[in-house]
Order: C-alpha cells, then sequence, then structure tokens
C-alpha cells in the first residue's frame, strides 16, 4: 500500500502515542497532520478535579470542536494528497459513555447523532492497544499539568471502553497494534516496523504484536 493519497487515524487510549505517531508517520508520508485541540478545552482542567460536575460541559465542547475540525478536514481532503490525524470523531461518543450520566448521555446522544450525518470515516484506522500500567507511565513521563491526579481506575475503565469498541470496529480497514513492548517514539527500528506493517494491504482487521524492545 502507498501512504501517499490516504486519510489514515491514530486512535487509542490516553497516553498511548497518537501525537507522537502522527507526527512521526506524517514526516514518512508528506502528509498534512490534524491534532486534536484538546488545550482549547476550557473546561478541561476543571473536569479532570471533579469530573461529575464539568463532565457535560467538557464533552460537549471536544463534541462541536471535534465536528468543526472533522468538517474542515474534508474540505482539506479535496487538495491535500494524504492527511493523517489523532482521533476519529467517535472517540467523543467513547468519553461520553464513561463519563456522562443517563439523562446526560440521552441528550449528548441526540446532538451526536445529528452530526455524526455528516462524518466521514478514514480510510485506515490504527488502534495503538496497550496496558493500563504502561499507560500509567506515559502519562506521568509526558508530564502534562493536568493530568499529574489522573486516576488509575479511570485510564482503566477508557482503555477497557477502546478495547471493546475497536473489537465490535467494522467501518473501514483497522489495524490493531500492541505498543505494549515497544518505544516507536525513542527506538527506530520499533518504527520502521510499524511503517512497514502499514504499507501492507489492508482489509480488514490487522494485528501487529512487535518484539520486545521496551524495559
Amino acid at each position: 500500500m502507498s501512504l501517499s493519497s490516504y486519510h489514515i487515524c491514530i486512535e487509542g487510549t490516553i497516553g498511548v502515542g497518537k501525537t507522537s505517531l502522527v507526527n512521526l508517520l506524517a514526516k514518512e508520508m508528506d502528509a498534512k497532520t490534524v491534532l486534536e485541540k484538546f488545550e482549547d478545552n476550557p473546561f478541561l482542567k476543571n473536569f479532570y478535579s471533579d469530573r461529575a460536575r464539568y463532565a457535560m460541559q467538557t464533552q460537549l465542547f471536544f463534541l462541536l470542536s471535534r465536528y468543526k475540525q472533522q468538517q474542515e478536514l474534508q474540505q482539506m481532503d479535496m487538495f491535500t494528497k494524504s492527511i493523517i490525524s489523532d482521533y476519529m470523531f467517535d472517540k467523543d461518543r467513547l468519553f461520553a459513555a464513561l463519563n456522562l450520566g443517563d439523562m446526560e448521555l440521552d441528550l449528548y446522544n441526540r446532538i451526536a447523532n445529528e452530526l455524526q450525518k455528516n462524518i466521514v470515516y478514514p480510510d485506515l484506522t490504527i488502534f495503538l492497544q496497550s496496558e493500563t500500567d504502561r499507560l500509567m507511565y506515559n502519562i506521568k513521563i509526558r508530564g502534562r499539568e493536568f493530568e499529574k491526579n489522573m486516576d488509575y481506575s479511570y485510564i482503566d475503565n477508557l482503555n477497557r471502553i477502546y478495547n471493546e469498541y475497536f473489537f465490535r470496529y467494522d467501518k473501514g480497514p483497522l489495524i490493531i497494534i500492541n505498543t505494549n513492548d515497544i518505544d516507536f517514539v525513542n527506538n527506530k527500528k520499533d518504527l520502521t516496523e510499524i511503517i512497514d506493517f502499514i504499507k501492507q494491504p489492508s482489509e480488514g482487521t490487522r494485528y501487529f504484536n512487535p518484539m520486545k524492545t521496551f524495559k
């Protein structure tokens, strides 16, 4: 498979390395990047200190922000050979299912269902899979201020939701990469193996379990 004329989406739980891989692949592909603007959400910092109080505001802001960005992405697709992004629109529903109560989720879904009608899925989705312990290690290492008190159970539950979603994913070609024991940011060999695997023809779901290099 050529990496040109393609829209690839990298997905995975918080801390798995989505944005890092997007930027590395973009250099290989000479691609345009579309990155989630999480830092623009004015409710996010408060959400992590009081999830119950700020969940709905946080989710709606992300939903509308991601929708706007996805619409811009579709316009961009007309003039750009290849695009690689660090999230897909369905991501918002995964977080909403975890963060919102029943009544809030019902209202959220009504809005999301209308917006979903205008969303185009990627040509290829790559799910970076990892165990919760490794995710928590990555979160600690990158040192974002609003994540410093990240709750283990929250990441563990989110990780479970992500795995369940991609187990049933049927919107297009999917690659699932086990990143638990590799370091594609600092180990060139790991990155090269991922790129070589992505270049192979993709239909349905393919799994990549690289050799352990991360200690």
